[in-house]
């Protein structure tokens, strides 16, 4: 009867309450109220840091109301029209009652509901107001119950009707300080230590802990905003001021809680990058389904067909004419861009929605929040700069906390100079601490400021240091990950390459390193080839034995995907085609088209197949000849597969044909020759 619902998932001060059915049983309704009304008051040994003396009055209430039914279910014979429609009543109520109390009590939402303390009060005056309604429609004369509970419950029906509640004085002054608080943030005038410290004890937020659970709510509550706009600005604010407590006010990390999240943060595998990147250059909006044009350009299917339908036979981003009215998939963007959302909590599902939630992490919705974070990110470089090793250590993974979704948050920190006082701290003989450093520098190596500023800095030996010789194997596997964000420049591809270490130690990050090191190191190789030179170094530091061996190991699919992407890549130079064939690698790419991987790793194989046919020469294509059991596969992608894949399979098709018309031509005119002269000899 009771609906379950996990209160994590539910928006906070949400109450998805539903009516019993008018069929249902007046005996499950009823057993459904004493349960609900015994959870009701369990919360009185919960721990309320504001609107007490409403959750009191209501907790005092059901433990009425759950003598009342006890007594009905124990006495009551016969359940009257009245009756029933009084307890289906009550059972809405209290399922909200529940829904509220739960809310006051939620663990990291003591600062939003007491905010929230004029709504919350709305809320409790009215469903204690449905309660008083609900028992007025009884005739307590006939219900079949002692005497003294029926004095009680019209008494509480009385009570309830004429409550009057309204929001207490103490909580009144902590709402006035904290907005007291807010407005000096947006006034750039930092707040005294004293006055923060005032509201966090009247709250109860006594650790880092306790702030950084307050931190995680408000972060969850603005992803879950939808419709609401108002709430943004506030919610906001309070995640700028709590995250400026979380770094200031309190010295001490929680070490029990960074070590549940330790593993969670050290496992962070490459998402995106650079979010601007991922606009359409004609509308501007989050690109949903990315194609790519003759002239390389990648714009949105949506925006670039409108374009095209007009009459449009230039590139609308460089002016270039199209050889071609083509649009190749972009299937390895769009796959970034689906993490990217995911990472970030936005829905690619309502387009509508997405431009909004991605701006609200490039610029903060409020003047406190924003104004709050600067004087944070000031407050961490003068830490890196002067702090104790245990300071240094705590603003680094701050840092990294701080970086994880948020731009805005990115862009303060790298403008204030953390950048370079971080870079410093990746030669800390501390695991941790060289740990939190380069994962902080990671999270801002997806600003593009924060890749000039790891550049300039000369930062770039530093995190090829940690990527060969990192204290944890953790610190290695995001030195990968920040050497593919820097990768995404250009001039930066051709640097890293030319850097002697750089290739070759993501090279062997994939040999030893963990799944996720291995993922990153791959993906940050793929990103360094798009420069050609790198193609050379990549092959001399055995790129190619090396992801030979990790496909036949392996059983990830994404892995195995990423694998053959490079495999296809280098495949596209003779080099690479040579150093691939020394390898045995054709029949092992054969049994993978063969078998049933992945849609995108049977599109690397064929691309794979098409280069080696193309760049190996006749043998190659021979030896494909004869494995007549792969065309179901290539037929099945010129139909099914992308743009691209298809182009690719067409042409294998066509080469595989041709040789078979070519072989059938030439036995036929050996064997035409071989009886002439037997002829001749007769």
């Amino acid at each position: 009867m009771i609906r379950k619902i996990d209160p994590d998932n539910r928006r906070v001060l949400k109450f998805p309450a539903v009516r019993p059915c008018e069929s249902i049983s007046p005996v499950i309704l009823l057993n459904s109220l004493i349960t609900l009304s015994n959870e009701i008051t369990t919360f009185r040994t919960n721990f309320f840091p504001s609107q007490k003396k409403f959750s009191r009055e209501v907790i005092r209430q059901m433990g009425i109301l759950q003598i009342f039914f006890e007594e009905i279910r124990d006495h009551q014979s016969y359940f009257t029209k009245s009756l029933i429609l009084c307890l289906s009543e009550l059972h809405f109520a209290l399922q909200k009652m529940q829904f509220l109390l739960q809310d006051c009590t939620r663990e990291g939402s003591r600062l939003y509901i007491l905010m929230k303390s004029q709504f919350v009060a709305n809320q409790f005056r009215v469903l204690i107001g449905s309660v008083g309604i609900a028992l007025d429609i009884l005739q307590f004369n006939s219900l079949e119950i002692c005497s003294e509970v029926k004095e009680l419950v019209e008494l509480l029906s009385q009570q309830a009707q004429k409550s009057k509640l309204e929001v207490g004085l103490t909580d009144q002054c902590a709402m006035e300080r904290v907005i007291l608080i807010l407005n000096q943030f947006e006034n750039e005038f930092e707040p005294e230590k004293g006055l923060i410290k005032r509201v966090l004890d009247y709250l109860g937020i006594h650790s880092w802990g306790d702030c950084n659970n307050e931190v995680k709510f408000l972060e969850e509550e603005m992803i879950k905003v939808e419709e609401e706009e108002r709430e943004i600005p506030l919610i906001s604010s309070l995640l700028g001021l709590m995250s400026y407590c979380r770094g200031v006010i309190f010295d001490t990390l929680d070490e029990q809680i960074i070590n549940q999240s330790e593993a969670k943060l050290a496992g962070e595998m490459l998402n995106c990058l650079n979010p601007e990147d991922f606009r359409c250059p004609i509308s501007l909006e989050l690109m949903m389904d990315p194609v790519t044009i003759s002239t390389g350009q990648t714009y949105d299917r949506a925006s670039i067909e409108k374009w095209l339908n007009s009459g449009h036979l230039l590139c609308p981003k460089t002016g270039e004419k199209l050889e071609s009215t083509e649009l190749v998939p972009n299937s390895a963007l769009k796959k970034i861009i689906q993490q990217f959302c995911s990472d970030n909590g936005i829905s690619i599902l309502k387009s509508a929605r997405k431009s909004k939630e991605l701006s609200r992490t490039v610029v903060s919705p409020s003047p406190a929040s924003r104004v709050s974070m600067r004087f944070l990110a000031q407050f961490f470089a003068g830490r890196l700069h002067y702090g104790t090793d245990e300071q240094k250590n705590k603003a680094a993974y701050e840092i990294r906390l701080l970086t994880k979704s948020n731009i805005f948050n990115r862009s303060i920190l790298i403008e204030v100079g953390n950048v370079a006082p971080l870079l410093d701290l990746l030669t800390s003989t501390h695991p941790n601490t060289q740990e939190n450093a380069i994962a902080a520098l990671l999270k801002l190596s997806k600003h593009s400021k924060g890749q000039k500023s790891i550049i300039q800095e000369g930062g770039l030996m530093l995190i090829i240091s940690v990527l060969r010789r990192g204290m944890k194997v953790e610190s290695r596997q995001i030195a990968a990950a920040t050497i593919f964000y820097l990768s995404a420049v250009e001039k930066y591809r051709r640097l890293i390459g030319s850097t002697r270490e750089a290739i070759p130690g993501l090279v062997d990050l994939i040999k030893d390193g963990t799944m996720c090191g291995k993922k990153n190191a791959i993906a940050a190789i793929f990103g360094l080839l798009l420069y050609h030179k790198n193609h050379e170094r990549a092959l001399e530091a055995g790129i190619i034995p090396t992801l030979v061996d990790l496909v036949t190991s392996i059983e990830r699919s994404d892995l195995l995907a990423d694998s053959l992407a490079i495999l296809a890549c280098l495949a596209e130079k003779i080099d690479g085609c040579i150093a691939i064939l020394q390898t045995s690698t054709l029949p092992l790419i054969i049994n993978f088209l063969k078998s049933s991987i992945s849609k995108a790793g049977k599109e690397y194989c064929v691309s794979i197949l098409s280069s080696l046919c193309t760049n190996g020469g006749p043998e190659v294509i021979a030896a494909l000849a004869k494995e007549q059991a792969i065309m179901p596969s290539l037929y099945g992608l010129v139909t099914e597969g992308s743009a691209h894949a298809s182009k690719k399979a067409r042409m294998l098709i066509n080469m595989l044909h041709k040789f078979n018309e070519s072989s059938s031509s030439n036995l036929a005119a050996a064997s035409k020759v071989h009886k002439e002269r037997f002829v001749h000899a007769m």
